[in-house]
C-alpha cells in the first residue's frame, strides 16, 4: 500500500486538504448559513453546467466508463465497477439509517423565510440528504481513474528505467496533471448537489470519505488478484 499512496499522492492529498477545509467550516459556520453561502451565486450558465454536469453520477456515464475499460483489462473494470457498485452501496445503506431531511425540507422547517435559489427542471428530493450518493460516485469513479493512471506510470517507469520518463513531460501528465484534473472533476460534482440545493456541505463532505475509503479498500483487496489470469485479461490483446 506504500507504493499506492505514493502514486496516488496528488489526488489523495488535494481531497485531505479540501476534507480540512470543509471540516473546519463545518464546526465555525451554522449548517443553514453555510449552504446559503455556498449555493447563492447562480447565474444562467451556471444554472445549465450543474444541472447537466451532476447526471454524470448516474448509472449511464458509469456503464460506459466501465465497457471502456473492459477493452484495456479487466482488472480495471473490475476496480472501476467494485468501486462504484461499494461505494453507492454504503451510501444508501446509511442514507436509510440516518434519513437526513434535504435543503429544501430542513428550511422549510427551520428557516421558512428563506427562498432558496433553484434552477429550472431540477426535480427536488425532501430526504435521505446524508450522505450525498452522487458525490460518492463522482469521488469513487474519478479516483478509481486516477488509480488506474497512477498505475500505468508505475508500469512505464519499470518497462523503461533507462529513459528520460521520470523526469519528463509523461511523468508529470499522469502523476500530476491527469489527477488533479480528475480531482476537480469530482469536486464540481460534489458541488453541484450544493449549488442545486439537493445536499448540504455535510453530505458532500460524507459521499467523498465514502467514496475515497471505499475505492481504497477495493483497491486493497482487488491488487492481491494480480496474478490471476482473469485478472490480467484483454479483449483486444496484442498477439
Amino acid at each position: 500500500m506504500k507504493d499506492f499512496f505514493k502514486q496516488n499522492i496528488v489526488f489523495i492529498s488535494l481531497s485531505l486538504l479540501l476534507l480540512l477545509a470543509m471540516g473546519s467550516a463545518l464546526i465555525m459556520v451554522p449548517k443553514g448559513e453555510l449552504h446559503l453561502l455556498l449555493c447563492d451565486r447562480h447565474t444562467p450558465a451556471r444554472d445549465i453546467f450543474y444541472r447537466y454536469y451532476t447526471h454524470v453520477a448516474e448509472w449511464l456515464p458509469y456503464v460506459i466508463c466501465v465497457l471502456i475499460l473492459i477493452f484495456s483489462k479487466a482488472r480495471h473494470a473490475a476496480l472501476a465497477a467494485a468501486c462504484i457498485a461499494c461505494s453507492e452501496l454504503t451510501t444508501q445503506i446509511i442514507k436509510h439509517l440516518v434519513c437526513a431531511p434535504r435543503p429544501l425540507t430542513w428550511f422549510a422547517e427551520n428557516m421558512p423565510d428563506v427562498q432558496l435559489p433553484l434552477v429550472d427542471g431540477v426535480q427536488m428530493n425532501y430526504w435521505l440528504s446524508f450522505p450525498s450518493g452522487h458525490t460518492t460516485s463522482f469521488f469513487a469513479l474519478f479516483f478509481a481513474l486516477a488509480i488506474l493512471v497512477g498505475k500505468r506510470s508505475a508500469t512505464l517507469q519499470q518497462e523503461y528505467p533507462n529513459t528520460k520518463l521520470p523526469l519528463g513531460f509523461g511523468l508529470i501528465l499522469t502523476m500530476v496533471i491527469i489527477p488533479a484534473c480528475l480531482f476537480l472533476l469530482a469536486v464540481l460534482g460534489g458541488y453541484s448537489r450544493i449549488y442545486l440545493s439537493q445536499h448540504f456541505a455535510q453530505d458532500v463532505f460524507g459521499g467523498m470519505c465514502v467514496g475515497l475509503l471505499i475505492s481504497i479498500i477495493c483497491y486493497a483487496i482487488f491488487s492481491r488478484f494480480e496474478d490471476q489470469k482473469w485478472y490480467n485479461y484483454r479483449i483486444l490483446a496484442k498477439k
